[in-house]
């Protein structure tokens, strides 16, 4: 399934593969820019680009814009590459940012896979998310049942909407459907899930779970969910794959690593459970085709509680 990557002689950027970023000053933009940087002419596309802690030079060329604009002017005529990152911001605004959400994740996908057709590009990789599974007590594998369209909400709506649209341009490149579970890393906004959790913890505010452990899940450091991105760029084949972490674990024990790492004991409130609710992804198929998770939750919480400013 994986096709060579490319290469060309070293220092010979002029000669490089291009590969255009969406969403490139996001969590995962800034992991995966480094890395693609190396091998590959990076274009990056971003609202606010050069934002701290982004990669710069070495290859990478800034371009500003948003996608609920449609495709900015001034990218690369011909790319061989894209990587789509970019979603909606006020992703859980609805219905008042509807329109922004849709604009963005799903047309401005559209728009982007017209742009990638006509710059003649090879390949097209879309960051979807693993929220589209219906839950289930056991592992969830690219095969499981995704949730009906009135369970799925908006935002998770789009993202399989953008599926579907990516899908029907296989016949133009090679698409690969990144689905994601729970990324996490330095640098991450405070509303998603780690960051919430850690800050729960550290002032003592409960966590509410389902059941006695609540939700269990194998959340994905970002460093990983980099070198799966990379991967999926050598694919020769069209492919949906599930990106998580190595290990599955409870809300109750991801916060107790956390606690036990500021020397805080978590606080919980249990509700009952309510059937299946796990959000655990097989990784078997992003092992065999693209890169095994090797940070595990406990030195991934580390490395992040390393990156916070003192409080």
């Amino acid at each position: 399934m994986l096709a060579p990557a490319p290469s060309t002689p070293a220092g010979d950027r002029a000669e490089r593969p291009r590969c255009l970023v969406t969403g490139a000053s996001g969590l995962l933009g800034r992991h995966l820019l480094p890395r693609l940087s190396a091998r590959w002419s990076v274009h990056a596309l971003s609202r606010a680009p050069r934002s701290p802690g982004a990669a710069a030079g070495n290859g990478v060329t800034w371009h500003a814009g948003d996608l609920g604009d449609g495709v900015p002017a001034g990218l690369p005529e011909r790319v061989d590459a894209v990587v789509h990152l970019a979603q909606a911001e006020h992703f859980r605004d609805f219905p008042d940012r509807a329109v922004e959400i849709f604009t963005i994740n799903a047309a401005g996908v559209l728009h982007l896979l017209e742009y990638a057709r006509r710059a003649g590009a090879r390949r097209f990789v879309l960051a979807s998310s693993g929220g589209v599974y219906r839950p289930d007590a056991a592992p969830l594998t690219e095969a499981s049942e995704v949730m009906p369209p009135t369970g799925l909400g908006f935002y998770l709506a789009t993202k399989l909407a953008s599926e579907l649209l990516v899908q029907q341009y296989a016949r133009f490149f090679t698409t690969s459907i990144l689905r994601f579970f729970f990324i996490y890393g330095p640098g991450q906004r405070d509303s998603m899930l780690v960051p919430r959790l850690v800050r729960s913890v550290r002032e003592g505010v409960p966590v509410a779970l389902q059941g006695e452990e609540g939700l269990r899940l194998n959340p994905i450091y970002a460093t990983d969910a980099a070198r799966a991105v990379e991967a999926a760029l050598g694919l020769a084949a069209p492919a949906t794959i599930n990106v998580a972490g190595p290990t599955a674990l409870g809300l109750r024990a991801l916060c107790e690593e956390i606690g036990a790492q500021l020397g805080r004991a978590p606080v919980f409130a249990v509700q009952p459970a309510r059937g299946a609710h796990d959000l655990v992804a097989s990784t078997e198929l992003m092992r065999r085709l693209l890169a095994p998770p090797l940070v595990s939750p406990a030195e991934g919480i580390r490395r992040y509680l390393a990156s916070l400013s003192p409080v």
